[in-house]
């Protein structure tokens, strides 16, 4: 069964917002925890938290597109230039999540530990892959992060365009509301 092709499935709209709100989150935790001292009593759940959320967050975004590649998606509305535009900024947007994800890993786990995931379960490490690979990484992390948040903020405001200038339902297909 296909997405209909004016509304989202309430797969596709949980994901969407979950996503939403992990992404915001863990851009917040991670600039938080980067001056957090070793005396601080978040030391270390914050690092735990951030980490099992990503990862989680990378489960559920390859989960979600899947999900996409089953289901398909409303069709884009707008101008040509808006069409083409929103199908690069999502394209990209995944293209940022999923680099987030692999240099995170690699961050997390250059010193040969696993990352467990609220102690439910432990992804393995493979190590040290390249020198200085953490801090690397971490400078790679952090510009990405800066990257997708910028991206956020600008999807956020073409959605919002979409819903109080062009008077479409870009909006409020993903927030649920049928169209009359």
């Amino acid at each position: 069964m296909k997405n209909h092709p004016n509304q989202y499935d309430w797969v596709s709209i949980t994901l969407h917002w979950v996503t939403a709100i992990a992404v915001i989150g863990l851009f917040a935790a991670g600039l938080w925890m980067v001056d957090l001292n070793y005396y601080s009593q978040w030391y270390k759940p914050v690092p735990h938290w951030h980490k099992s959320v990503g990862l989680l967050l990378a489960f559920a975004t390859i989960f979600r597109l899947l999900w996409r590649s089953f289901k398909g998606h409303p069709e884009i509305k707008g101008a040509g230039w808006e069409i083409t535009s929103a199908k690069l900024a999502h394209s990209a947007l995944y293209l940022l999540m999923f680099s987030l994800f692999i240099s995170g890993y690699l961050i997390s786990t250059a010193d040969g530990r696993s990352i467990d995931v609220f102690n439910w379960f432990s992804v393995p490490a493979l190590g040290e892959l390249f020198e200085n690979q953490a801090d690397i990484a971490g400078e790679v992390h952090y510009y990405l992060s800066l990257s997708l948040i910028a991206l956020v903020v600008i999807h956020a405001i073409a959605a919002l365009k979409h819903h109080f200038i062009n008077k479409d339902n870009t909006l409020t297909k993903m927030l649920g509301v049928k169209e009359k």
